[in-house]
């Protein structure tokens, strides 16, 4: 499994807009081949800060799955309007400590 993590700084103001928005995206990743599970969570400290996590079976499943589809190209005209700056996305796998 894959944890893609995105830190969302969405514009003064249009916090409301850019949760009603997600409401209809998250449809869309929700049906993308490799999906496993999503949350998008709001910091308490700063305003409009958002994270956002996407568990993927693969780093394929949200690079080129997702990434190069067509529903992809909604979810961006949906979603990428709002921020500000733009987020940066990370990819990250569980560790497992070796055993002893």
């Amino acid at each position: 499994m894959i944890l893609e993590v995105a830190m969302l700084q969405v514009r003064e103001g249009q916090y409301r807009d850019f949760e009603s928005a997600f409401e209809k995206a998250q449809i869309i990743i929700a049906s993308m081949p490799g999906y496993i599970s999503h949350e998008l969570q709001s910091c308490l400290e700063v305003a409009g800060k958002y994270i956002l996590l996407v568990r993927w079976q693969t780093l394929e499943d949200h690079e080129k799955g997702f990434r190069l589809s067509p529903q992809y190209q909604e979810w961006k005209k949906l979603l990428h309007h709002f921020y500000d700056p733009f987020p940066v996305v990370e990819h990250f796998e569980h560790v497992q400590p070796n055993k002893r």
